[in-house]
């Protein structure tokens, strides 16, 4: 399989009256869990939709790379799904109605689909469930649904915006769990927007966003240690206090 990677170098966006990115620079390396972490209005979702396609940066650029080697968006963009902050499932189907109505939507073949179905229910633990309404989902199992919706195309690159936001921690511990087990069984690369600071430390690798800026890239161990924190609280309040004080 090959290795998909990603590349953002410089990227700003101006959305009406307010700068939203300023000159956003990551890397992205394949086969891994990358958190952005920040707080409201940092600039994750408007992130997320460039990467998706859904907008296009004022100046600056962002690079898919396979095998190191740069590939247009167009060929990659039916390898990319994209969980989006706000879940558009249908209250009145069910789990195996929602599942079907992916399977056309993608034209998953039938055989791939029985295979893809089965492993994906297993995974999310929701096999007992494929006949309750989405309606009737606890906020966890709906999240969990929501992702394999995502998931049965197979992508190679999955973007979760705030994927565990409003959810008990129970369910933003099995939903983790979930995302450790496509990352152990499938080549893909995923990419986590999140404000929760201690979700930082599920992450493989973290590049905290602040005021539409990077701040820092690096695995959390590296971050915690080179800012001297023991949470990523204390991080982002060194740079509130350093704004602050401009």
């Amino acid at each position: 399989m090959p290795e998909i990677s990603l590349s953002v170098q410089d990227v700003s966006k101006k959305l009406r009256q307010t700068q939203a990115l300023k000159g956003l620079t990551m890397q992205f390396s394949p086969h891994q869990i990358h958190g952005i972490i920040g707080p409201e209005g940092a600039g994750k979702t408007t992130f997320l939709r460039h990467v998706m396609g859904l907008l296009k940066a004022d100046s600056g650029k962002i690079t898919f790379l396979e095998d190191d080697k740069e590939i247009p968006f167009a060929e990659i963009r039916e390898s990319v799904a994209y969980m989006p902050q706000t879940q558009s499932l249908y209250p009145e189907l069910s789990i195996h109605e929602h599942l079907e109505f992916f399977r056309t939507l993608y034209r998953v073949p039938m055989d791939v689909y029985q295979e893809r179905r089965s492993k994906l229910l297993q995974m999310s633990r929701l096999e007992e469930f494929t006949d309750r309404l989405a309606s009737q989902l606890s906020g966890g199992m709906y999240k969990k649904l929501g992702l394999i919706c995502s998931l049965l195309s197979s992508p190679k690159i999955l973007l979760l915006d705030e994927p565990t936001n409003g959810v008990d921690p129970l369910s933003r511990r099995d939903f983790w769990e979930l995302l450790y087990d496509l990352r152990d069984q499938e080549e893909i690369l995923i990419l986590v927007t999140t404000s929760y600071m201690d979700e930082a430390l599920k992450c493989q690798q973290v590049h905290l966003l602040f005021d539409g800026k990077t701040l820092l890239e690096g695995t959390p161990q590296e971050i915690l240690q080179q800012r001297k924190c023991k949470t990523f609280d204390e991080v982002f309040l060194q740079y509130d206090s350093t704004a602050e004080s401009v």
